[in-house]
């Protein structure tokens, strides 16, 4: 089976290739990749190289494929698989493997599987952990958004509190409880407040703070603070930069207990020191967002690590049990990751993209991997219509449902854009 795909030679060396895949075995199955949202981490490894944790350190020889937010059809199943799928199933992923101990996983350590591919060989260790996951949703860009969000759901389960006197670790965030996100307008951020918001375990005062007041509008617009108010969440958006002592004001939103819960959403010295300031008795500081400098350290102050019970954990991916309830959560119409979504593009649009990805303003940027596409807002999707009806067509789409990317828009895009072809 011939494939293009996005592949990773070395740092900062990101190849759009066609080239022929093996033959499955009997172990293995063969899969259509339709859509795949670009992860910072995808960026963070393009960044690294060989020296990431996941990439294996001979890909100038064997390049990897890159991307691990995807969603596909089966087109092939290897007899080992028959009875479990089918051709013409569809399926979401869990990279996150941890197979063997190891950290390898699909979209950075692998030849021949990616999210950055028009077809892919899925090996059996994937199937063997009950990772690739039936989707039976119609838009596949749900079934890409189910990897990040399942980040946040694991970040969310991950977080514990310990009762005084016991050993207890009560895991999840504190039910009614105070939570704050920090650098949290963001696309994972605006994942946070969703789930915060209409997950089973609520807080009952959530604070959002960010440092750009665009984002900021942009996620309350997303989710009002009225609207939380009826799920019995109080819920308060902070611009930091324009707080003289933003430590203060924090400390006093949360009251004389401090947060029970504190994400950190930004690798970012100040901003870690901050969750740390804030925490209250037997709070828990989430370090959610990965660093690119292996030696990223912070001040933490042990003195209420040990007479406060502060704790601090981090968190990078979900599992396969997190991406199932993110699943189910978006089936029911609970949570929305469109919201993420702020550009889409082509294959062809992969590899300036990933290594340029912070200087990209907005959220989540979602691509179809069978089209060619520049990588384009959705912002600016009426302004390139002025001259082609295409864009014109997903701009009508998108008015029609409050600017949010959606499955209409993805059937037309699907149905119109030019086909990628072989490079």
């Amino acid at each position: 089976m011939n494939t293009t795909a996005v592949r990773m030679y070395g740092k900062k060396d990101l190849r759009l290739e066609n080239f022929e895949l093996p033959e499955i075995g009997n172990d293995e199955i063969l899969a259509h990749i339709v859509s795949d949202s670009i992860c910072m981490s995808t960026h963070k490894a393009a960044m690294l190289g060989s020296d990431h944790k996941r990439i294996p350190d001979n890909i100038e020889t064997n390049p990897v494929i890159i991307g691990h937010e995807f969603c596909g059809e089966i087109v092939s199943v290897g007899s080992k698989w028959a009875n479990r799928y089918k051709a013409g199933d569809k399926f979401a992923i869990q990279p996150a493997l941890n197979y063997k101990d190891s950290l390898d996983a699909p979209g950075y350590s692998y030849r021949w599987i990616g999210g950055s591919a028009t077809y892919v060989v899925i090996p059996s260790e994937v199937m063997d952990l009950d990772c690739l996951l039936p989707y039976d949703q119609d838009a596949y860009y749900f079934g890409s958004l189910s990897e990040p969000m399942s980040c946040i759901v694991g970040a969310f389960r991950a977080s514990y509190h310990v009762p005084q006197g016991t050993y207890e670790h009560q895991m999840g965030i504190r039910p009614r409880g105070t939570m704050a996100i920090l650098a949290g307008a963001g696309p994972m951020g605006l994942g946070a407040i969703d789930l915060a918001i209409h997950g089973d375990v609520k807080p009952r005062k959530l604070v959002v703070t960010d440092i750009d007041d665009a984002r900021l509008s942009r996620a309350e617009e997303l989710f009002p603070v009225a609207e939380a108010a009826k799920f019995g969440v109080e819920l308060l958006y902070m611009n930091t930069a324009k707080q003289d002592n933003p430590i203060a004001v924090l400390k006093d939103e949360a009251g004389d207990e401090g947060f029970d819960d504190v994400f950190v959403m930004a690798a970012v010295t100040p901003v870690v020191e901050q969750a740390d300031r804030i925490l209250g008795k037997d709070g828990c500081m989430n370090f959610f967002a990965g660093p690119t400098d292996t030696g990223f350290s912070a001040k933490v102050n042990f003195y209420d690590v040990h007479y406060s019970f502060h704790h601090i954990v981090g968190t990078s991916g979900g599992n396969t049990e997190d991406m199932r309830i993110s699943l189910q959560m978006m089936k029911e119409g609970r949570i929305n990751p469109s919201i993420m979504i702020t550009h889409v593009g082509g294959l062809n649009a992969v590899p300036e993209t990933t290594l340029t990805l912070p200087e990209i303003p907005g959220g989540k940027k979602l691509i179809y991997t069978n089209v060619n596409l520049p990588l384009t807002a959705i912002d600016d999707f009426k302004e390139k219509g002025k001259t082609e009806p295409f864009w014109a067509g997903l701009a009508d789409i998108i008015d029609r449902n409050k600017g949010i990317w959606n499955a209409e828009a993805e059937a037309y895009l699907l149905s119109n854009a030019p086909g990628i072809t072989g490079v």
